[in-house]
């Protein structure tokens, strides 16, 4: 479990795990935090890069996300029928091929028919593929630049999935456009629609399928893709639009109705590991709970 101290340079994790076999970091002030409605889609002053939240770094198995549905949205690892989740390894990879993470403030809504895809949303953030060089730390934030977009079809679902880069990666200044992603790293984009294609196979569910017959699209196609997501994040922050089970407690949406307190998240996070930890069955899941932290920032995020 981790926690995420936003200061006014950015965002910074800190390690700060639950149980007591691990220590809770000190000297730091603040309060708790949703991943998905709280931080920023853009840090300041940058308008061509965009905040990323690392759920699953690259090599790894373990299918982590941000829990849409549970209070202040916390990362933790996705149970189907009682057992953690993980993804297979496709020959020749291991594990997952790219940081693989999400854009905080955006939402592919559920009911909305996308006119490119001819599919309705997922009901989740859009989600990243970042191609850098480094292996990313699981529940990190970083700001990176976006390449272009594949559009996978997920049991008749819109899923978007972006390709970026991060801006601190040494070759970065090398990248602007998918093209320079064939150009620079060849074969990867192919590598990247095999995984999709192939990576729920081992399940025993058929192979996925890709609007535009596969075809990566280009920057300006992404960001117009982020910024209809992000609208409709608002919506839903705003019940403008029906999230149905989707939970939107925040803590720095000011405008929002489900704007809470810092006492609330804090009262919100005490309950919720309270519960758990009077669970001796969900020691496994406990493991997987990642706990989100604001420092010192007054400036509210929209």
């Amino acid at each position: 479990m981790y926690q995420f101290c936003f200061t006014g340079s950015g965002v910074q994790w800190h390690a700060s795990p639950l149980f007591s076999q691990h220590s809770l970091l000190e000297n730091v002030d603040g309060h708790y935090i949703s991943p998905f409605h709280d931080i920023p889609l853009k840090p300041e002053s940058k308008e061509a890069v965009f905040n990323m939240v690392v759920e699953v770094p690259r090599w790894t198995n373990a299918k982590m996300e941000i829990a849409t549905k549970e209070p202040l949205n916390p990362i933790k690892q996705d149970i189907k029928k009682g057992k953690l989740r993980y993804v297979a390894n496709i020959f020749p990879h291991k594990g997952y091929i790219w940081n693989y993470g999400a854009l905080p403030q955006t939402w592919e809504d559920p009911l909305h028919k996308d006119s490119t895809t001819n599919c309705c949303g997922d009901n989740d953030p859009i989600d990243v593929c970042e191609i850098g060089s480094k292996v990313r730390a699981r529940g990190e934030i970083i700001q990176v630049k976006i390449l272009g977009i594949l559009g996978l079809i997920d049991e008749n679902e819109t899923d978007w999935k972006l390709i970026a880069i991060s801006v601190d990666d040494p070759e970065a200044s090398k990248f602007h456009n998918i093209s320079d992603v064939r150009k620079h790293k060849p074969a990867y984009l192919e590598a990247t629609l095999d995984w999709f294609r192939l990576y729920k196979v081992p399940q025993g569910k058929p192979e996925n399928k890709f609007a535009f017959n596969g075809e990566f699209k280009d920057k300006d196609f992404a960001l117009e893709v982020i910024e209809s997501t992000h609208k409709y994040w608002k919506a839903l922050l705003h019940k403008k639009s029906d999230g149905g089970d989707i939970n939107c407690v925040n803590v720095q949406v000011y405008d929002s109705p489900f704007c809470c307190s810092k006492e609330e998240a804090r009262c919100i996070v005490q309950s919720a590991s309270t519960a758990i930890n009077e669970d001796s069955n969900s020691k496994e899941e406990m493991e997987n709970i990642w706990r989100v932290y604001l420092g010192n920032s007054s400036d509210g995020h929209h």
